[in-house]
């Protein structure tokens, strides 16, 4: 249960995931065609059209790495008006239609309902793409090596396997002015299990049906990468930590060295306009042969 966009009353830090929701713009074919390597799902708001313009032109172009099939997909769920009327689906159905990598449910799409996004995200997977090995999901703002994740893979287990920024005793916020605060009400426990920072993750295509069973049984919380973790952790699966611990950094350093961008994975930007010009470091960082 939620509330409106971008706030959660206090009743309601827990939500519920009801295992109802559907797809009303889809790509229903194209996964199982491609079976693809890996596939990049990017959670993104419906009116962030140029989010998505700008990671088709940089990340988002790599579509063959090291021999590999690599595919990409932007989730979208509903948006509303300042006036709570539903934003016209032409331009989503048209943008769907030129790029097919388009994907949208029947939730609202706003802050509170990010793990129904995540849970929606796992269930496309589990039933689109069965010949895929690895996922990722991550977010819109976000440098992505593709090469350099799928180097990692290469060398990666295939089966029950989860990577990305580990956070392992992180404590549970209760100050209520918090983004995260949760409630004792809703998790009595002072810190959280193991689980991988939501803005970047990775997994093997055994995981989202797993978790989806698991999520029957583990009250959802709407920090979705926490919930993620829980579910883990009723699994008995433990999330692992990445081969290097540079290979997937938190916000962009203030200064970088002359091959930064090839030697990590993924860094947080201040916006997704920002990509564009770290793309072109990175391609030049690549062709001189950091």
């Amino acid at each position: 249960m939620t509330t409106a966009a971008g706030s959660v009353s206090t009743a309601q830090y827990f939500v519920a995931y009801p295992h109802q929701y559907h797809f009303i713009v889809d790509q229903p074919n194209r996964c199982q065609q491609e079976s693809p390597f890996l596939v990049l799902m990017v959670p993104v708001a419906p009116h962030n059209r140029e989010a998505r313009d700008i990671i088709r032109n940089t990340w988002g172009k790599e579509t063959t790495v090291l021999g590999r099939v690599v595919s990409h997909y932007f989730l979208l769920g509903l948006s509303r008006e300042g006036d709570g009327t539903e934003l016209p689906e032409e331009q989503v159905l048209q943008e769907s239609q030129r790029h097919q990598d388009i994907l949208q449910s029947n939730f609202m799409d706003n802050y509170s309902n990010l793990t129904i996004k995540t849970m929606v995200m796992f269930e496309w997977l589990s039933s689109h793409c069965p010949n895929t090995t690895y996922a990722m999901k991550v977010d819109s703002d976000m440098f992505l090596n593709v090469h350099k994740l799928v180097d990692m893979l290469l060398k990666s287990p295939r089966h029950l396997y989860m990577t990305g920024m580990v956070a392992r005793g992180a404590a549970v916020l209760r100050d209520r002015n918090s983004k995260w605060f949760l409630p004792v009400s809703a998790f009595p426990e002072t810190s959280y299990p193991p689980y991988a920072l939501g803005l970047g993750y990775v997994f093997s295509l055994d995981l989202p049906k797993k978790i989806l069973q698991a999520s029957f049984h583990v009250k959802a919380v709407y920090i979705e990468d926490v919930y993620v973790g829980l579910c883990m952790r009723h699994l008995g699966i433990a999330v692992t930590d990445p081969p290097n611990g540079g290979l997937f950094r938190g916000p962009m350093p203030y200064w970088t060295d002359n091959c930064y961008w090839t030697s990590v994975i993924t860094t947080i930007l201040q916006d997704s306009k920002q990509l564009s010009d770290v793309w072109g470091t990175y391609q030049t960082q690549a062709q001189s042969g950091c």
